[in-house]
C-alpha cells in the first residue's frame, strides 16, 4: 500500500490504526490495574473505532440496526462489558477486534480508490472521435456511432478510436496502455497485418 497515493481520510485512518496499535502496545506492558487500567484502554479503543460506534448510533437512531457498525459495536462493547463483570483487565481482545476490522476497511477503501483511478485513466485514453471516410471525405464522428465494417482513417498521432484491421498504410501503433508493452507495434496492410487494437498510432492507417 502506497502513502502517497491515500486520500487525506485514508491517511487519517492509518494514523489513527498506528497510533491506537502503538498505544495499546504500551498498555500492555504498563503495571496498571482497576479503573485506571480500564480509562487508559479506552483511549486507544476510541482512537480506532469511534466512527465506528457513532455509525452505530445513527443507524439505530434511523431504525436501520443491523450493519456491521453495529455488530461490531456490540462485539467490541461486549467483549469490554465481559471484562469488566470478570473483573480480568483484559480489554486486549476489544481493541484488537476494532483495530483489525479498521485495518481491513483501510485497505478496502484503498483498493476501491485505486480501482476508480485506473477505470478514470482507462476513459481518459478513450478518442472523442472517429474519422470515417465517406464518399471519399473524412468525417469526425462519435466512436459509438460508427458501424461494422465503416472505413475509418487514423492521422499521425491520433489514438486508434476502435478494433478493427488495417486495410491500407502502415504504422507503429502504441499499445501499452492495453498490452503493457513499451515498444510500438508495427501495424500494416493484409497479408502481412495483425488486427488493431485501441492505442495511439504515429503514422496514417
Amino acid at each position: 500500500m502506497e502513502v502517497n497515493l491515500m486520500n487525506k481520510k485514508q491517511k487519517i485512518m492509518l494514523i489513527r490504526i498506528l497510533t491506537a496499535a502503538a498505544l495499546l502496545a504500551v498498555l500492555h506492558v504498563l503495571p496498571v490495574t482497576g479503573w485506571m487500567r480500564f480509562g487508559l484502554y479506552l483511549i486507544p479503543y476510541l482512537i480506532a473505532g469511534y466512527d465506528i460506534l457513532r455509525k452505530a448510533l445513527k443507524g439505530i437512531q434511523n431504525r436501520q440496526v443491523f450493519d456491521e457498525n453495529f455488530l461490531m459495536a456490540v462485539a467490541t462493547v461486549g467483549a469490554i462489558a465481559l471484562a469488566l463483570y470478570e473483573r480480568s483487565g483484559d480489554y486486549t481482545e476489544a481493541i484488537a477486534v476494532m483495530l483489525f476490522y479498521q485495518i481491513g476497511e483501510l485497505f478496502q477503501s484503498y483498493a476501491v480508490g485505486k480501482s476508480r483511478k485506473n477505470i478514470s485513466a482507462l476513459m481518459d485514453i478513450r478518442p472523442d472521435y472517429a474519422n470515417v471516410e465517406r464518399n471519399g471525405k473524412l468525417e469526425q464522428v462519435d466512436p459509438d456511432e460508427v458501424s461494422i465494417g465503416s472505413m475509418i482513417v487514423v492521422q499521425p498521432g491520433e489514438k486508434v478510436p476502435l478494433d478493427g484491421e488495417v486495410i491500407e498504410g502502415i504504422a507503429s501503433v502504441d499499445e501499452s496502455a492495453i498490452t503493457g508493452e513499451s515498444i510500438p507495434v508495427e501495424r500494416t496492410c493484409p497479408g502481412r497485418s495483425r488486427p488493431v487494437r485501441r492505442s495511439s498510432a504515429a503514422a496514417s492507417i
